[in-house]
């Protein structure tokens, strides 16, 4: 007999591992209230759900009615909790406990309403915005307008992002391993540090553009995460 397929929306509350490898996800959803459902094997590195859902992610889910329990058997992310998550995460990462900084909260809570209010397509120029302006307030700022090796200023070439140098390098002087940024990379972060969230939301950007920006980002961020 063929078991019916469910589809909700939901926010993940809270998830506790089951078995040797399932997870059992408590949710608040828009059709059935607050629910738990398992994730067969989704704590195996092969899960394709794995990776969509998470505490404080905003799900869209499907799920079938077992004997006992309700068994995941979808999973997709809907971007804006996500965001936050990707937000606390770096919090988490690059702050240290116990140490007040106004400058700090003040973007985080400055993100946090756009996020509230913002189309989701402006989610990750948010993103970006709050990630770029936290690691300046750390004192991490990336050098972007001269070449962080032999300071000379950078021309619309081939750049490449080296964090263990401070920013980035030119095809000159990088002989060592390093992530190639486009110059369009480079003057969305420039923009993203100088300029206002009202002027960043008004942005356009995508496809490479938007993967080579997120590619910076992780290089930049996991080498301030585990610099060793």
């Amino acid at each position: 007999m063929a078991h019916q397929h469910y589809r909700t929306k939901g926010v993940v509350l809270s998830k506790k591992n089951s078995g040797e490898a399932d997870q059992i996800f408590v949710l608040y959803t828009q059709d059935f209230g607050k629910i738990e459902v398992v994730g067969r094997a989704i704590r195996k590195i092969t899960s394709k759900l794995r990776a969509s859902i998470n505490i404080f992610y905003f799900v869209e889910i499907e799920f079938i009615q077992g004997k006992n329990r309700k068994i995941l058997t979808d999973a997709i992310l809907l971007n804006k909790l996500f965001v936050v998550a990707q937000i606390s995460q770096i919090i988490e990462k690059l702050t240290v406990n116990e140490a007040k900084d106004e400058k700090i909260w003040s973007l985080i809570f400055l993100v946090i309403e756009k996020l509230l209010v913002s189309d989701t397509n402006t989610n990750e120029l948010v993103f970006h915005y709050f990630a770029w302006n936290l690691f300046k307030l750390l004192g991490y700022s990336p050098e972007l307008y001269s070449c962080s090796i032999c300071l000379r200023k950078l021309l619309p070439e081939i750049f490449f992002l080296s964090p263990q140098h401070g920013g980035v390098v030119c095809w000159q002087c990088c002989n060592f391993p390093a992530t190639e940024i486009m110059v369009d990379s480079v003057k969305m972060i420039r923009f993203f540090i100088k300029e206002p969230i009202e002027k960043v939301e008004r942005l356009s950007i995508w496809g490479d553009n938007l993967k080579n920006l997120n590619k910076a980002f992780e290089a930049y961020f996991n080498f301030l995460a585990d610099p060793a």
